[in-house]
Protein backbone atom coordinates (compact mmCIF):
# COMPACT_ATOMS: atom_id res chain seq x y z
CA UNK A 1 0.00 0.00 0.00
CA UNK A 2 1.30 3.40 -0.93
CA UNK A 3 2.17 6.04 1.63
CA UNK A 4 0.19 8.75 -0.18
CA UNK A 5 -2.54 9.03 2.44
CA UNK A 6 0.09 9.43 5.15
CA UNK A 7 1.73 12.16 3.07
CA UNK A 8 -1.56 14.02 2.70
CA UNK A 9 -2.37 13.72 6.40
CA UNK A 10 1.01 15.05 7.51
CA UNK A 11 0.61 18.05 5.18
CA UNK A 12 -2.15 19.49 7.38
CA UNK A 13 -1.61 22.92 9.01
CA UNK A 14 0.42 22.80 12.18
CA UNK A 15 2.26 19.65 11.22
CA UNK A 16 5.52 19.44 9.33
CA UNK A 17 5.07 18.32 5.73
CA UNK A 18 7.49 16.04 3.95
CA UNK A 19 9.48 17.67 1.16
CA UNK A 20 8.37 15.24 -1.58
CA UNK A 21 5.82 12.48 -1.98
CA UNK A 22 7.15 8.98 -1.51
CA UNK A 23 8.76 7.46 -4.58
CA UNK A 24 6.37 4.50 -4.69
CA UNK A 25 3.40 6.83 -5.24
CA UNK A 26 4.93 8.70 -8.16
CA UNK A 27 5.94 5.52 -9.96
CA UNK A 28 2.49 4.03 -9.33
CA UNK A 29 0.86 7.19 -10.67
CA UNK A 30 3.09 7.14 -13.75
CA UNK A 31 2.28 3.49 -14.42
CA UNK A 32 -1.44 4.18 -14.01
CA UNK A 33 -1.23 7.20 -16.33
CA UNK A 34 0.69 5.19 -18.94
CA UNK A 35 -1.76 2.31 -18.70
CA UNK A 36 -4.73 4.66 -19.15
CA UNK A 37 -3.08 6.51 -22.05
CA UNK A 38 -2.22 3.29 -23.91
CA UNK A 39 -5.74 2.01 -23.26
CA UNK A 40 -7.27 5.20 -24.66
CA UNK A 41 -5.04 5.23 -27.77
CA UNK A 42 -5.67 1.54 -28.43
CA UNK A 43 -9.43 2.08 -28.13
CA UNK A 44 -9.21 4.73 -30.85
CA UNK A 45 -7.40 2.41 -33.29
CA UNK A 46 -10.42 0.35 -34.54
CA UNK A 47 -12.52 3.43 -35.22
CA UNK A 48 -9.57 5.17 -36.86
CA UNK A 49 -9.04 2.16 -39.11
CA UNK A 50 -12.68 2.18 -40.18
CA UNK A 51 -12.60 5.90 -40.96
CA UNK A 52 -9.39 5.42 -42.97
CA UNK A 53 -11.01 2.64 -45.01
CA UNK A 54 -14.09 4.79 -45.65
CA UNK A 55 -11.87 7.67 -46.77
CA UNK A 56 -9.84 5.42 -49.07
CA UNK A 57 -12.93 3.86 -50.68
CA UNK A 58 -14.65 7.20 -51.26
CA UNK A 59 -11.42 8.76 -52.57
CA UNK A 60 -10.89 5.90 -55.05
CA UNK A 61 -14.53 6.16 -56.17
CA UNK A 62 -14.15 9.91 -56.66
CA UNK A 63 -10.90 9.48 -58.61
CA UNK A 64 -12.43 6.77 -60.82
CA UNK A 65 -15.52 8.86 -61.45
CA UNK A 66 -13.40 11.92 -62.20
CA UNK A 67 -11.34 9.95 -64.72
CA UNK A 68 -14.48 8.72 -66.48
CA UNK A 69 -15.93 12.23 -66.39
CA UNK A 70 -12.78 13.78 -67.89
CA UNK A 71 -12.28 11.25 -70.69
CA UNK A 72 -15.92 11.47 -71.82
CA UNK A 73 -15.99 13.40 -75.10
CA UNK A 74 -19.47 14.78 -74.30
CA UNK A 75 -18.13 16.60 -71.21
CA UNK A 76 -16.64 19.38 -73.36
CA UNK A 77 -19.77 19.75 -75.50
CA UNK A 78 -22.41 20.19 -72.76
CA UNK A 79 -22.67 22.57 -69.81
CA UNK A 80 -21.00 21.86 -66.50
CA UNK A 81 -24.21 20.88 -64.70
CA UNK A 82 -25.34 18.71 -67.59
CA UNK A 83 -22.03 16.86 -67.54
CA UNK A 84 -22.39 16.28 -63.80
CA UNK A 85 -25.95 15.04 -64.40
CA UNK A 86 -24.62 12.62 -67.04
CA UNK A 87 -22.06 11.19 -64.55
CA UNK A 88 -23.99 10.44 -61.34
CA UNK A 89 -21.26 8.12 -59.94
CA UNK A 90 -18.74 10.96 -59.93
CA UNK A 91 -21.25 13.48 -58.64
CA UNK A 92 -22.42 11.31 -55.74
CA UNK A 93 -18.90 10.23 -54.74
CA UNK A 94 -17.61 13.81 -54.91
CA UNK A 95 -20.49 15.13 -52.80
CA UNK A 96 -19.91 12.27 -50.32
CA UNK A 97 -16.19 13.09 -50.08
CA UNK A 98 -16.92 16.77 -49.49
CA UNK A 99 -19.53 15.84 -46.87
CA UNK A 100 -17.05 13.57 -45.09
CA UNK A 101 -14.52 16.39 -44.88
CA UNK A 102 -17.15 18.77 -43.51
CA UNK A 103 -18.05 16.07 -40.95
CA UNK A 104 -14.41 16.02 -39.77
CA UNK A 105 -13.05 12.79 -41.24
CA UNK A 106 -9.66 14.45 -41.63
CA UNK A 107 -9.45 14.68 -37.82
CA UNK A 108 -10.83 11.21 -37.18
CA UNK A 109 -8.26 9.41 -39.31
CA UNK A 110 -5.41 10.93 -37.29
CA UNK A 111 -7.05 11.05 -33.83
CA UNK A 112 -4.44 8.87 -32.04
CA UNK A 113 -1.64 11.05 -33.43
CA UNK A 114 -3.41 14.20 -32.21
CA UNK A 115 -3.80 12.74 -28.71
CA UNK A 116 -0.14 11.65 -28.62
CA UNK A 117 1.07 15.06 -29.84
CA UNK A 118 -0.95 16.89 -27.19
CA UNK A 119 0.34 14.55 -24.48
CA UNK A 120 3.92 15.13 -25.66
CA UNK A 121 3.38 18.88 -25.31
CA UNK A 122 2.19 18.54 -21.72
CA UNK A 123 4.71 15.86 -20.76
CA UNK A 124 7.65 17.94 -22.05
CA UNK A 125 7.35 20.13 -18.94
CA UNK A 126 8.09 17.05 -16.82
CA UNK A 127 11.03 15.78 -18.95
CA UNK A 128 8.87 13.02 -20.38
CA UNK A 129 7.40 12.13 -23.72
CA UNK A 130 5.32 9.34 -25.22
CA UNK A 131 5.29 7.35 -28.41
CA UNK A 132 2.32 6.97 -30.76
CA UNK A 133 0.99 4.00 -28.78
CA UNK A 134 0.92 5.94 -25.49
CA UNK A 135 3.99 4.41 -23.83
CA UNK A 136 5.81 6.92 -21.64
CA UNK A 137 9.41 7.86 -22.39
CA UNK A 138 11.35 9.22 -19.44
CA UNK A 139 14.03 11.72 -20.43
CA UNK A 140 17.11 12.36 -18.30
CA UNK A 141 17.00 15.41 -16.10
CA UNK A 142 18.85 18.42 -17.48
CA UNK A 143 22.04 19.16 -15.55
CA UNK A 144 22.15 22.76 -14.36
CA UNK A 145 25.65 24.01 -13.71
Amino acid sequence: VCERSAYLITALPGKPAPTAPPLCCSSTDLKAFERRLTEYVSCLQPATGRWRMILIVVSVCTATGAWNWLIDPDTQKVSFFSSLWNHPFFTISCVTLIGLFFAGIHKRVVAPSIIAARCRTVLAEYNMSCDDTGKLILKPRPHIQ
